[in-house]
């Protein structure tokens, strides 16, 4: 057995048991691309000589290095690492890059792993060595006075968290709903939370990064060397090249700045809610110049009745009929359950009198443009001269809205599995970029039903507000050992691609199942961004060793040789 992924005993169980029950078949050996046994052995006994015998994994040890959602693994179609390679620190990652250039061994790399339902830890490519950074965890700093962390890829939100904790640090670091990923790895995939620095990629601030031949770069002042302000400005000289290590093959991201929210005096949990499915249009053509003019500055997170549904229990306790749950039976549940149809979660933070006076004028706005709806706040606030203890801030108002991670979110996925029990649990979304505007999200949402409706499923959504778009979630909550529920999940999928594709709409993040389709959308000037990608990649990993296909980037071997398309 390998050693555990994490310290922390409920995560590592959860984690466990997330792998251990989605496998459906035995796991079939695999080789790298163009790569024979022969070659592959030897490269083998080079990895485990840079990063030691027990942290190079074959055979059944590869049960935590696959999709735990894949949807069609039982038919054999599931994409398979030939090996994991778990470094602890830049040298030995060096190494393992020299040795894969050597034998033009492709790596997939990843720091958790917990991208559940866009491929987890997945490659793009069947037979990649799953390069794992976990064990390169350690946090390097946090600056309280100014607010930001330095941390490798193995570092989670969890332990920044407790660590800021355990150093009476007065700042709070920005989580999603699921505590347990990367900060790194969530942040360069763009990745939100709920706190003032929500939008995780716009608070980046200093990165350092190895390229495929091992050498490390740094970013803007990161690159100074003893810079004061290596991760207070973004503010530099020459290009920025930060971005091109988001969702890229280009390089390893080694440590990550990050803007972190100083501690407020005060904090208010405020939610609002409308009770009609139409209601929608309103949520956003109020909410949404709010979060433009800066009374509203953080995400406003809006969730539909059947997502709060799926926090609840099983669907088949709700609706045990087939089809879609009709209006009439969501009527009396969201009547039980006195919510809405639709339910925005916020925070206010500040000093306690400027939050209640932000908080006041919202009433005034809310009840003069939306009257039919539910605004409430509670305040939690600490002494004049003091900081708010978010500890101290109880569910449901505080967990992630003041910085606390958990692993709150995870029960959704079981939304559909048998209320006689048995089944495995998992989810796909498709998640595109949207104008925020009412008219466009209500035509959406609409849209969006009759899709999932049509193959028996109900509209399970939610959407963040952010100032001028909104990233609209559509999930797909599933029982993975039910044909019928992983046909319908991929008829929906498709169906939502293609309306989303006539409105111009992008992902914001992708399946490796679906990266070139979602890549394709990019059609300008006949693709010349994915050209001029492809030119700083040649460039770049001339072996084409970097994840090969992540966000449908193809380094010039893949693109030219039609063996290689093989495994694609």
């Amino acid at each position: 057995m390998p050693s555990p992924a994490y310290i922390n005993a409920e995560y590592q169980s959860t984690h466990y048991n997330l792998f251990k029950d989605s496998i459906t078949v035995p796991l079939k050996p695999v080789l790298p691309p163009g790569v024979t046994r022969y070659a592959f052995d030897a490269a083998i006994m080079q990895y485990m000589a840079a990063v030691g015998h027990e942290q190079v994994l074959q055979g059944d040890a590869l049960t935590e290095y696959i999709d735990p959602y894949e949807l069609w693994e039982a038919e054999g179609k599931r994409r398979m690492p030939s090996a994991a390679v778990r470094p602890k620190n830049t040298e030995e990652l060096r190494k393992v890059l020299k040795v894969s250039n050597e034998y033009n061994i492709p790596v997939w790399y990843f720091s958790r792993g917990k991208n559940l339902g866009y491929g987890g830890p997945a490659p793009r490519v069947n037979g990649c060595v799953a390069l794992d950074l976990h064990r390169m965890n350690k946090i390097i700093e946090v600056n309280a006075e100014y607010a930001y962390a330095v941390v490798e890829p193995g570092v989670t939100f969890t332990e920044l968290y407790e660590y800021c904790v355990a150093h009476k640090l007065k700042v709070w670091p920005s989580v999603p709903s699921l505590g347990w990923g990367s900060v790194v790895g969530n942040t360069l995939d763009r990745g939100t939370g709920f706190t003032p620095t929500a939008t995780h990629h716009q608070h980046i601030c200093g990165v350092e990064a190895m390229l495929a031949d091992g050498e490390l770069v740094r970013t803007g002042q990161f690159a100074v060397s003893g810079s004061p302000s290596s991760h207070l400005s973004k503010f530099t000289f020459g290009p920025s090249i930060e971005g091109l290590f988001l969702q890229s093959n280009l390089g390893i991201v080694t440590k990550l700045g990050i803007w972190l929210t100083p501690a407020p005096q005060a904090f208010m949990s405020c939610s609002f809610n409308m009770p009609d499915f139409e209601d929608v249009e309103t949520i956003v053509d109020v909410f949404g110049p709010l979060r433009r003019d800066g009374l509203l500055p953080n995400t406003v997170y809006v969730s539909n009745l059947v997502e709060w549904l799926g926090m609840l229990g099983k669907r088949e306790e709700l609706w045990p009929e087939p089809g879609a749950i009709p209006e009439w039976r969501l009527k009396e549940l969201q009547k039980q359950l006195g919510i809405g149809y639709w339910n925005a979660k916020f925070g206010l933070y500040g000093a306690k009198e400027v939050v209640q006076a932000h908080f006041n004028e919202l009433k005034k706005i809310v009840a003069k443009k939306a009257p039919k709806g539910k605004l409430t706040g509670e305040i939690f606030s600490a002494e004049d001269g003091e900081t708010l203890d978010p500890s101290s801030v109880p569910e449901p108002h505080g967990g992630f809205f003041v910085g606390v991670p958990s692993l709150w979110s995870l029960p959704m996925v079981k939304f559909r599995l048998p209320k006689k029990g048995g089944g495995i649990g998992a989810h796909y979304d498709y998640s595109p970029i949207i104008p925020s505007s009412g008219k466009t999200v209500l035509e959406w949402v609409k849209t969006a039903k009759k899709v999932c409706e049509a193959e028996s499923f109900d509209l399970f959504c939610d959407f963040f507000m952010h100032e001028r778009h909104v990233i609209f979630v559509n999930m797909m909550t599933f029982d993975k050992t039910n044909p019928a529920h992983k046909h319908s999940v991929e008829t929906i999928f498709s169906n939502l691609f293609k309306e989303g594709r006539k409105r111009g709409f992008s992902k914001y993040r992708s399946h490796v199942n679906t990266m070139d389709l979602v890549a394709s959308l990019y059609d300008f000037n006949d693709h010349a961004y994915r050209r001029f990608v492809e030119k700083i990649k040649d460039a770049l990993d001339p072996n084409g060793i970097l994840s090969p296909g992540k966000q449908g980037i193809w380094p010039k071997r893949f693109r030219e040789n039609e063996k290689l398309k093989a495994h694609l």
